[in-house]
């Protein structure tokens, strides 16, 4: 270790001194950027006296710890914590209810343990501390603990981009819902979406689902207007709804997002003027009970919302009273606007339920958790005591963008988030796995390392993260919810972090168009990973189609990222790769759908896009406005999905592998004949 103070204070907090890139490079930090990591952390690092003095002080914090701070432990077995000196010690569940206690002299000896986080409190003298002991499972839940299958397979969709006769201009959660049985229908397991956190209020252009103003919230622009609880049979509410309805144009291929809502908004006012007025007793009770249940977070949440009416989406400018949502005047917001707010979560979660209570899809919504919330956003106003101030999130160049992201995302600060138990992360955990079957942990390296851009201008560097406990944090929710887990492991990943995930049950990640072999060549995927979910394409990626005919090359050369040259020299290569993957003479969806059919993968998804033969992404990294990210309307509508012959055709595929969940009479799950070759 470094003599510096600085780059001792940094290594103690996490601040990774040097990162290879994506060519395999060194890439070292700076002092710059380890003051400014330090300062958005809360620690004075200004000068290197500041930082002699923030050393000494964190040392002597530390020399005063009787047991770790942190201890993760298994489920079901006893456990040995070490403590430096003899301690009376008490452990408490989540609840703060007393689990066990006793007398520790060289260890506190815990009893086995149920799945939960529980706080160890040590005493020695005056000497008092509270350790965060999490009990995580051996594993989290697994396809075969789940449906009794290991290989299945279903679709992903931009729920957005769902046409429909009944929707707004925009997919709806009854459209969810209609797809979803569509899906089942033909054999699928699971039907997955954009991450459907709560994009704000008041933010009229937001497009991106994967720029939220919190995560642990449903996004309410998706609300079936005609599907709201209480309201069934109020001819008030039909008049306002038809009169909506008879106002979208449904021969436009992009959304436009401003106009949808501008139209939604005044019109769920009024909706919820008339639930108040006219809802059934026995519903507005279950509104209450709602908001009874989701505590202090949903109305904090509730109140974020109403003050962004009033004061604009970006609390950083807010008047000062109102920036700390644990100071709030008692009159700073109006009463029927929170409450107005927590109905449409209220409603939001109701819609959400219907479809993963059906009865169509074995493993119901595989949902993706975004890697972060926007800085401006409810997720940070509420989480304060744990963002680390002055960064964002971003990534260093990799093959996905050759020139960096900074994703303008809330980072959280390690040390703060371990003062009040990693709050916040439990809470999007616990939200997002309760509507889920599956979910996809977006950039789930963050688990281990996140890469913090600061605002000074200082070069990105690497925090380490608290990798043992945040995974155990994960799978005791993925435990508690039922929930199978996918990490999203593209990108650049350290030695050791697939198969740490492996170990605990977590999925990998596999994307055919990023599967390659050490010489660049395409991995075949019978050899694929057998714990991972495999797909060709991602909403960040070239579509099938687009991949084949060199879509995402044509935008590039565009854009004036490529010269001629250049972008010719590309489609030659993209020839070649066409060719490795698809045999002469085949199609090409055909042949990449039945090869990633037959592959060990676990769980295979096939994007509604590719059964469509869409052309454009759903998104190009490094544009915003440019392309019509995250806009793009689906060109077959639900009602006519289900006659498409493509759907079926990839439903055949899927069936004839083994990975549907009903086989149709006389056929097995090897798409053998019953009596042929054994039987299930």
């Amino acid at each position: 270790m470094s003599n510096d103070p600085l780059h001792q204070l940094a290594e103690a907090y996490g601040v990774l001194p040097m990162f290879h890139d994506l060519g395999g490079q060194e890439r070292w930090t700076t002092d710059d950027t380890r003051r400014a990591m330090l300062k958005a952390m809360g620690v004075s690092a200004k000068t290197d006296s500041d930082a002699q003095v923030s050393l000494e002080a964190m040392w002597a914090e530390r020399d005063g710890h009787i047991v770790p701070p942190e201890y993760v432990v298994t489920s079901g077995y006893g456990a040995r914590i070490p403590a430096s000196r003899s301690c009376e010690w008490i452990l408490l569940d989540d609840a703060g209810q007393q689990v066990a206690d006793g007398f520790a002299h060289d260890f506190v000896d815990l009893p086995a343990l149920e799945v939960n986080v529980y706080r160890l409190r040590v005493k020695s003298g005056i000497i008092e501390q509270t350790a965060l002991v999490p009990a995580a499972p051996v594993q989290t839940p697994s396809l075969a603990s789940r449906v009794g299958q290991d290989r299945v397979w279903g679709v992903t969709a931009a729920l957005y981009g769902l046409r429909s006769m009944c929707n707004l201009g925009l997919g709806d959660y009854s459209d969810l819902a209609s797809l979803a049985q569509t899906i089942g229908a033909v054999g699928g397991s699971f039907l997955g979406v954009n991450p459907i956190h709560n994009l704000g209020w008041s933010h009229a252009d937001i497009a991106s689902p994967y720029s939220p103003s919190h995560r642990g919230f449903l996004n309410t622009i998706h609300i079936a207007v005609d599907d709201i609880p209480g309201l069934q049979g109020q001819d008030e509410a039909a008049v306002l709804i038809e009169k909506a309805r008879a106002e979208i144009d449904r021969d436009v291929d992009l959304i436009d997002y401003p106009s949808i809502r501008a139209r939604q908004h005044p019109l769920l006012r009024a909706l919820f003027e008339i639930f108040k007025s006219a809802s059934a007793e026995d519903v507005a009770a279950r509104f209450t009970d709602f908001v009874d249940q989701g505590g202090d977070d949903l109305q904090r949440f509730a109140v974020f919302e109403a003050l962004s009416v009033k004061h604009g989406e970006n609390w950083h400018l807010w008047p000062d009273t109102l920036k700390d949502p644990n100071k709030l005047p008692h009159d700073a917001h109006d009463p029927n606007e929170a409450e107005f707010h927590a109905w449409l979560q209220w409603v939001a979660t109701e819609q959400v339920d219907q479809v993963t209570n059906g009865k169509s899809l074995p493993l119901g919504l595989y949902l993706d958790l975004a890697v972060g919330a926007r800085r401006d956003g409810a997720e940070a106003w509420m989480g304060q005591d744990s963002v680390a101030k002055g960064v964002s999130l971003g990534a260093p160049p990799d093959h996905l963008s050759p020139e960096g992201q900074n994703w303008q995302l809330t980072a959280f600060a390690p040390s703060l988030s371990a003062a009040n138990g990693y709050r916040s992360l439990r809470t999007v955990l616990r939200q997002t796995m309760r509507a889920a079957g599956i979910i996809r942990i977006d950039h789930v390296l963050g688990l281990n390392r996140s890469f913090w851009i600061p605002d000074d201008g200082s070069p990105g560097a690497y925090i380490q993260q608290p990798f043992e406990t945040l995974l155990a944090l994960v799978g005791i929710e993925a435990h508690h919810a039922g929930c199978v887990v996918v990490g999203e492991d593209l990108g650049l990943v350290p030695d050791g972090f697939r198969d740490a995930l492996a170990v605990r049950g977590i999925y990998g990640y596999s994307v055919l168009q990023y599967e390659k072999e050490a010489d660049e060549s395409f991995r075949d995927p019978s050899h694929l990973r057998g714990q991972s979910l495999a797909c060709f394409a991602t909403h960040d990626t070239p579509t099938l189609h687009g991949f084949c005919t060199g879509r995402d090359i044509d935008w590039w050369q565009r854009l004036g990222w490529l010269d001629a040259d250049n972008a010719d020299r590309l489609r030659h290569e993209r020839e070649g790769a066409v060719a490795a993957l698809v045999p002469e003479g085949e199609d090409p969806s055909t042949a990449i759908h039945s090869r990633l059919a037959n592959s060990p993968a676990a769980m295979t998804s096939v994007q509604l896009d590719d059964i469509l033969g869409e052309t454009e992404a759903q998104n190009l990294p490094g544009t915003t406005d440019e392309h019509p990210n995250w806009r793009r309307i689906s060109a077959v509508s639900l009602e006519d999905l289900a006659d498409v012959s493509t759907l079926n055709e990839t439903a055949s595929l899927m069936r004839n592998a083994g990975r549907a969940h009903f086989y149709p009479e006389g056929e097995n799950r090897h798409g053998h004949q019953n009596g042929f070759n054994g039987t299930d």
